[in-house]
């Protein structure tokens, strides 16, 4: 068969075949994630490959592809796609999985969390069992939670140092709360995905963004198109490496087992390596020329003022079970440190 002919019908059918394999549970199975190949998202899940290859022996090879090019660039398609079995494997953000499942949004709450301490009592204990419930009903099994981590603000025109500073800014948003948050703010929201986002900040057709500093600005090298960035903690959010489950319950036991410890390592790696971006990230974004700004104690709780609005309106559609369980651990872990 000669190279052209093999190049139209011969390559069309190998990757309609490698389609089919990878949905049934073959030996290559196919991981999307919506950001660049340099951030933490990334190395967790080729860290999940090289774990996943080693506990079974080599039976399973995961394909990682960057900026959700399994779905078109649509970073919200990602986990519609795992439940129905359109993909394999999966890591993305809480926030991206709103439209399917609201209910993901508890962990974003504005001002819902103040530490690491807190964010774990929840994505490490039963509060996030409830979440993997109902996602589970949507056809994708969650393996582990990783951290893209607490979101930051970030723009081109001033320092946001209060709330009004905040109005008239065009400002970029992931998720259909971030609208409701920037709207209490009087900022003009942009629902926009994450891979047209520099360009567009680039252009000037958005102000700014908002995203985690150790899992994004950093690595994504958001400082090259942003003069100001405060650190005002306002929502953080989890990510979770989940599974289809027309896949997952192919699977023996044995196998099961396997993947979900290659899961909880490689996430337990990616937070880590958030966290110690996100330590060392101030200091190195103020040596590439950005103006930080850190707001008080006092100067936060108007932020969190002018943001209830949304907090409540989305507590509401997340449900009051939710909510109080996440509240709960919360409390518990506040006092307990």
């Amino acid at each position: 068969m000669s190279m052209s002919r093999f190049g139209t019908a011969g390559l069309a059918g190998v990757l309609a075949a490698s389609v089919a394999v990878g949905a049934a549970g073959a030996d290559t199975l196919r991981l999307s994630h919506n950001t660049g190949d340099t951030t933490t998202w990334h190395k967790g899940a080729e860290k999940f490959g090289e774990l996943l290859a080693d506990k079974t022996g080599g039976d399973y090879d995961v394909r990682v592809f960057p900026n959700a090019q399994l779905s078109g660039g649509d970073q919200m398609r990602q986990a519609e796609m795992v439940g129905r079995g359109a993909l394999d494997v999966v890591v993305t953000s809480a926030i991206n999985v709103t439209p399917l499942v609201p209910e993901m949004a508890v962990f974003s709450l504005p001002y819902l969390y103040s530490n690491y301490d807190e964010v774990d009592a929840t994505t490490q204990g039963e509060p996030a069992e409830l979440l993997e419930d109902i996602l589970r009903d949507k056809g994708i099994e969650v393996l582990a939670w990783g951290e893209n981590g607490f979101r930051e603000v970030t723009n081109n025109v001033r320092p946001i140092t209060s709330p009004e500073d905040m109005q008239g800014l065009n400002m970029r948003v992931a998720g259909p709360m971030y609208i409701d948050v920037m709207n209490a703010l009087g900022a003009n929201p942009q629902q926009m995905q994450w891979g047209e986002t520099l360009t567009a900040l680039q252009q000037g057709v958005v102000d700014g963004q908002e995203n985690p500093i150790g899992a994004v600005i950093i690595p994504q090298q958001v400082y090259e198109v942003q003069d100001y960035l405060t650190t005002w903690h306002y929502s953080y959010d989890p990510i979770f490496l989940g599974v289809s489950e027309e896949l997952w319950s192919g699977l023996d036991a044995e196998t099961q087992e396997q993947m979900r410890a290659a899961a909880e390592e490689a996430m337990a790696y990616q937070r880590e390596i958030t966290r110690e971006g996100t330590a060392e990230g101030v200091g190195f974004l103020r040596e590439q020329g950005m103006e930080i700004y850190e707001p008080s104690d006092e100067e936060l709780n108007a932020f969190r003022e002018a943001t209830q609005p949304a907090f409540d309106e989305w507590a509401e559609k997340v449900g009051p079970e939710i909510v109080d369980s996440f509240q709960q651990a919360i409390e518990n872990a506040g006092s307990e440190s």
